[in-house]
């Protein structure tokens, strides 16, 4: 492999737009040291509340933090405008750009608060509507991808399945980042996998891979999709279906993230198993945004496919080792790939 710290050095010339599902995460803090008389529940006493972007927010969050430039097209609802308000104060405090951003009428920005006493997670609360965005907003969001994605490097696609990534508007999408000849990846939902054809790399989770393959099996009327087994317990299963997956949507690579297994890249004709490099596992949530943000900066930079794996690979080992949605920075991935080399 070339020198990846040269790669990570590029960063700083990359444009990046992201495009889906937008969530603020609020956290609430404190410790409980009794029950509640009114129910049987224990009683949290607050003492501190953080709001962190989330979705689609924290992947920009983190081409910004590894010190890329990033732009979200995305959207917000007008019902609790004061959450959309935080969201967009916290992104232009992140020097995200926002431009892209349009507010639907009728639909609540998604909100995740969670409450946390000591080190434990005691609740969480959801604020949010699934309903897919009007044909409008659509229509809008395409004229701007189409309009300013000659300015960027890549284009990722996050999809929480919170209505924003509809089948048209993803098939679109990609279709425009092709005949510009651009960087197109996607962190996926599984009942969307047919959408995908022709991306440039797609970064499933097992479970999703497995569900995936029970989606497609059912999509293929022409019967070529030949997956028999869905549940991917050995390298043997992940490798027949990580082909299949491939084969059949035409993609450029596949990259299955298999937590503290660590993950399995697929090209055309070869895959590999790339081992985790985490040295703690505090909390996994964010790390699929961690991972899509790193491998999509590094193959802007010029990096192969399995070197821009590599760098993700170390990005999402520092992230798991962090409470809550997390990003990592430059110095922490350079710290952590120096070590893996002692």
């Amino acid at each position: 492999m070339k020198d990846i710290k040269k790669i990570i050095a590029k960063f700083k010339d990359v444009r990046i737009m992201v495009v889906g599902d937008l969530i603020l995460d609020q956290y609430i803090r404190g410790e409980v040291d009794r029950v509640s008389p009114e129910a049987p529940v224990p009683i949290v006493w607050a003492r501190e509340r953080r709001y962190v972007p989330g979705g689609a927010a924290n992947v920009a969050n983190n081409i910004v933090s590894l010190g890329g430039k990033a732009s979200l097209c995305a959207v917000t609802g007008d019902k609790n405008t004061l959450v959309a308000e935080l969201l967009l104060r916290e992104l232009k405090a992140g020097k995200i750009d926002t431009a892209g951003i349009i507010s639907e009428r009728g639909r609540e920005t998604t909100l995740k608060t969670r409450v946390i006493a000591g080190h434990q997670q005691v609740v969480r609360v959801d604020w949010e509507h699934v309903h897919n965005i009007s044909k409008e907003t659509q229509n809008k969001l395409r004229a701007y991808i189409t309009k300013n994605l000659k300015y960027f490097d890549a284009v990722i696609i996050e999809d929480y399945g919170k209505g924003l990534l509809g089948r048209g508007l993803t098939e679109a999408i990609i279709k425009e980042a092709n005949n510009q000849k651009k960087i197109v990846t996607v962190d996926p939902k599984e009942d969307n996998f047919d959408c995908y054809f022709k991306a440039t790399c797609i970064t499933p989770n097992r479970r999703e891979a497995q569900n995936a393959v029970r989606f497609l099996k059912m999509k293929d009327a022409s019967n070529k999709f030949r997956i028999y087994k869905e549940e991917l317990t050995t390298d043997k299963d992940i490798s027949r279906a990580g082909e299949a997956i491939l084969g059949h949507l035409q993609l450029e690579s596949l990259l299955i993230t298999m937590g503290e297994h660590g993950m399995w890249l697929f090209e055309k004709g070869r895959n590999r198993h790339i081992p985790t490099v985490a040295q703690e596992v505090f909390d996994v949530s964010g790390a699929g945004d961690t991972v899509i943000a790193a491998l999509t900066m590094a193959l802007s930079c010029g990096a192969s496919k399995l070197e821009a794996a590599h760098i993700a690979n170390f990005a999402a080992g520092i992230v798991v080792g962090k409470l809550g949605t997390a990003v990592t920075t430059q110095k922490e991935l350079l710290g952590r790939i120096n070590i893996s080399r002692e």
